[in-house]
Formats: structure tokens, C-alpha cells, sequence
């Protein structure tokens, strides 16, 4: 959910907008129910999820038409499933195939695409249209950056963005909102109409499949490092904790390949499950310390050179609660982070953490808890008007794809990405240039990962996608100029995983 803390009040609020919304052909209908047309299949939920310079990736579901899972949905049916494209809405003369040919969880890459160019397309399954995810309670566009075939039945239309000027130098996988160990999505304020959704029986933990996935796809893709920001379990159990490291583990050496930081749901708690991790800063025992930061005394925030790059991760947890409530940073934690702001303002930096720092443009209401304190957030974007360096903040918690440029610092890209665990469940490349980088979101790809990300879509009656995909292809696929020249290129070959490591410690 968004923020993961859902009140009373703003459950009241949602209900009332979600009740004046027309109703979709994804609302809840409470009980499963058989076909009613024999094996008639219908797809749905049409995607343009990535969109490079180069190649275009897109996503819908098939099911039984007329059939309820229990969920709101059609009951999953393997189908056959096309792309037909080309640059004339007339002539869609080149043809897609998926990564499964006989599969409900259709998932279709284009590739040859040449950049600035405007394309068409034909997504199909049993020779029927994929109609587009509908968005009913905001304004979007799920399916191409121009409003081309919405009005009927497609084609749909995208134009590839330019590269990133000068010449590659390094990638960075960012995620976050792994939630290890929580075992049902979707959960709103105890309120029984608002059901949790669970795996499958018999079926893996979902956030072990969507973490899985996760590290394999990003290694597939070439990514050099991974940030993962925050919420990497659902309540901080040790073992669950333990589950996420061997995971991460996967894909490289933590704190050389891969960093986490601290969300709220990773901060300390009370009870035997806790009882033989370190005492909490704040309250309780503080197990994902002890799993992550076990070297540092009480510093869970630090600095770290990749390549020329600065990334400073902070702890947007560094406080008692009971992770309800806005972030914060500690006194002792901010004086830090303004320092490091300040050391070296024309480097180029990232920062990652859990709390954004604006939440703007919401389906759902806006409260304190989905970012970090307001006085705080307005101290550190003032800060941030002075870091000619500082390109990039990416942040968890909303479980949303949303890119947002503050006024008090243009230069600074604030990208919220959606939570890894549930729908649209994946992560975001960061490609790196040497005058400027590309951020593109990639749903994981397995074919488990597909079933459960689609099986999550069905959060808040499935009105969840209007919020968590993003509501247009630039919330979750940008391109920026910005002089990276003083970076160097990862040297492939080296590290533990084939990545360039720099031996660095933190700072």
C-alpha cells in the first residue's frame, strides 16, 4: 500500500473517490465463478512498461472471459500472444512474439528501434485487441506517449527517446520494498472489503520470487551495482532479513556491489523474535543492523565512491515509532548528510533512501507518513538548490512509479519506484553517460514473477495499477542531460560478480 500505512481517515477519504469512480471490468466481484463461453479467452491490462532509445517492452494477461478468480479477475487462460508494429499506424508489417509463447503473463520485447522515431502498435492474443489497463480515477496513458487508438481499439503510439549523450560508462539497478517475509499484499486498515492477497498454495513466498527474479534480471541486463532502498523485509525477523542478504547475495558482494538502507518496516522492534539482536537506538532490538550494518556502532547511513560517483545512502527511519509516521533523520544523521552535501557540491552524487522527499499527484490521499518530516524535506531540497553535483533521489515507500522535479532544485530528479514485491513488481536502470543518463522500469520477468505480479494487481479491488504503475511512460522511463564526464567507465572482469569495484569504504 502506499507507504504501507494506510489510516482510518485516509481509508475513508479513497473510499469515498473509489466509490465515485466508474466502476471497471477489474472490480471486485467477491467469488469465483466457472466460464460462461466455453474456453473463450479475452486478453487484457495492455502495458508499455520500458521505452529506451532502442527497444520497447509491453505486457498484458489473458483469461477465460467471463470467469471471476475471486479476486476481480478472469481466471488466468494460456494464449498465444503478438506485437505487430512498424512506423505508419497502416502498416504494422513487423512482428513480436513473447518470452512465453502459451502463457497468460504475456511480456513482448521490441528491439531495432531507432531513437526519436515514432512507432505503432498491435498487441493481440487469439486475433483479439489487448485493450488498454484503464485509468478511471486519474489521468494517464498505460499504453504509449501519445493519445493515439485510445479512442477506439488501437493501434497505440510511442516515440523513443534520444540516448544519453557521450558514451556508456557504468549501469545501477535501484529497488526497494522487497518486504522479505510478509506473506499477504494489499492490506488496508483492517478493513475486511479491502482483502490481502496471498500466493498461491503450494507456490514460493512471493517476495522470494519477485527477489529472485529481480537479481536475475538485472544481471542479465548488465548492471554493474544495485541500490536497494529501504523496506527489505516486512517486519525485520532475522531470518527474514537473512533470506533477503543471500538473495542480494546473488548478484554480488554487499557493500561492494550492492547496498541497502534502512525502511520502516526494517526499524527495531520489541519480542523474542528480536531478542538476541543488538539493542535499538531508539526501542527494541535492531536486527537489520545487526544483519547489514553490523561493523558501525549506530550508523546506519553512509557514503560510497562508484567509479567517481558519490552515492549516499540515508536512513529515513533514524527514529522511535512504530513505522506509521513520517520519516526522519536523527539530529546527529542530518548534520551529517548537510555535511556531505556540502564537502564537494560539484561532484556528481546520488542519494538513496526510503521516504521521499515530495509525494505529489496521488490517486490515494497524501498524508504525513508518505515522505519524510516537512520541516526536514524543506532543509535538505534547500540544500539540494546548492549541489550543482547532485542529479538523482530515489526513493521507496509509495510502491509507485512517479518522477517528480521539485521547484527549489530543477536540476534534481526525485524518482519514486514502484516497491519490487507486488504489482507492477521490478526495478529501475540507471544507465550512465558521460553527458547525461537514462532511467527506464523493467517488470521482473520470470514467469512466476509475471503470475504474482498480476495476481497483485488485484490490491484495493484493482484500482492499484492507477496508482502504482505511474500514470505515464515518463514516471517510469526518463532521459537526462547532465555532465557525468568525470566518471569513470566500470572495468568488466573484476569484482565478484564480473563488476568494477572501487575499494572504498564507507564513510
Amino acid at each position: 500500500m502506499p507507504g504501507c500505512d494506510f489510516t482510518r481517515r485516509d481509508l475513508l477519504r479513497w473510499s469515498a473517490v473509489a466509490a465515485a469512480a466508474p466502476v471497471t471490468a477489474t472490480a471486485f466481484h467477491g467469488v469465483a465463478s466457472a466460464a460462461t463461453s466455453g474456453d473463450d479467452i479475452s486478453p487484457a491490462n495492455l502495458e508499455l512498461v520500458t521505452l529506451t532509445e532502442d527497444r520497447a517492452i509491453i505486457t498484458w494477461y489473458t483469461g477465460y472471459t467471463g470467469t471471476d478468480d475471486g479476486l476481480g479477475r478472469m481466471v488466468p487462460a494460456p494464449a498465444d500472444g503478438e506485437v505487430r508494429w512498424g512506423t505508419h499506424p497502416g502498416r504494422l508489417n513487423r512482428v513480436a512474439a513473447g518470452l512465453s509463447s502459451h502463457t497468460p503473463y504475456h511480456y513482448v520485447e521490441l528491439t531495432g528501434l531507432e531513437p526519436g522515431r515514432t512507432y505503432y502498435y498491435q498487441a493481440t492474443s487469439r486475433g483479439k485487441p489487448v485493450p488498454p489497463t484503464a485509468f478511471t480515477l486519474i489521468s494517464g496513458n498505460a499504453v504509449g506517449t501519445s493519445d493515439h487508438g485510445l479512442d477506439g481499439t488501437g493501434p497505440y503510439s510511442f516515440t523513443t527517446p534520444q540516448p544519453p549523450p557521450g558514451r556508456h560508462l557504468f549501469t545501477i539497478a535501484l529497488c526497494n520494498d522487497l518486504h522479505m517475509g510478509e506473506t499477504q499484499a494489499g492490506l488496508v486498515g483492517g478493513q475486511p472489503q479491502y482483502i490481502g492477497i496471498q500466493q498461491e498454495p503450494g507456490l514460493p513466498p512471493y517476495p522470494e520470487v519477485m527477489l529472485e527474479s529481480l537479481v536475475r534480471d538485472v544481471s542479465a541486463l548488465g548492471a554493474d551495482y544495485l541500490l536497494a532502498a529501504g523496506d527489505i523485509s516486512a517486519e525485520a525477523v532475522p531470518v527474514d532479513l537473512s533470506k533477503a542478504h543471500q538473495l542480494l547475495g546473488r548478484f554480488g558482494a554487499y557493500l561492494d556491489d550492492y547496498f541497502v538502507t534502512r525502511g520502516n518496516h526494517d526499524r527495531a522492534h520489541l519480542g523474542d523474535p528480536y531478542a538476541t539482536c543488538r539493542a535499538g537506538q531508539w526501542q527494541g532490538n535492531d536486527c537489520f543492523a545487526d544483519r547489514f550494518f553490523p561493523a558501525q556502532a549506530e550508523r546506519t547511513y553512509f557514503t560510497r565512491t562508484l567509479n567517481g560517483l558519490r552515492v549516499i545512502g540515508i536512513d529515513t527511519y533514524d527514529k522511535p515509532g512504530n513505522g506509521g509516521d513520517a520519516g526522519s533523520l536523527s539530529p546527529d544523521q542530518l548534520a551529517w548528510f548537510r555535511d556531505q552535501l556540502h564537502r564537494d557540491q560539484d561532484r556528481p552524487t546520488i542519494v538513496f533512501g526510503h521516504h521521499p522527499l515530495v509525494v505529489q499527484d496521488s490517486a490515494f490521499p497524501i498524508s504525513p507518513s508518505n515522505s519524510l518530516d516537512a520541516a526536514q524535506a524543506a532543509t535538505i531540497l534547500q540544500d539540494y538548490s546548492r549541489m550543482p553535483g547532485l542529479f538523482l533521489h530515489h526513493a521507496g515507500h509509495t510502491h509507485r512509479n512517479k518522477r517528480t522535479i521539485s521547484p527549489l532544485a530543477l536540476h534534481v530528479t526525485h524518482q519514486e519506484i514502484a516497491a519490487a514485491k507486488e504489482y507492477p513488481g521490478g526495478f529501475s536502470l540507471l544507465r550512465l553517460h558521460t553527458g547525461g543518463y537514462a532511467l527506464n522500469f523493467y517488470k521482473s520477468r520470470s514467469e512466476p514473477a509475471r503470475r504474482w505480479s498480476e495476481r497483485s494487481r488485484m490490491e484495493i479491488l484493482g484500482y492499484w495499477p492507477q496508482f502504482a504503475l505511474g500514470a505515464s511512460v515518463a514516471d517510469r522511463n526518463t532521459v537526462v542531460r547532465h555532465d557525468l564526464s568525470g566518471l569513470r567507465p566500470v572495468r568488466h572482469g573484476h569484482g565478484s560478480q564480473g563488476h568494477g569495484r572501487e575499494p572504498h569504504s564507507l564513510v
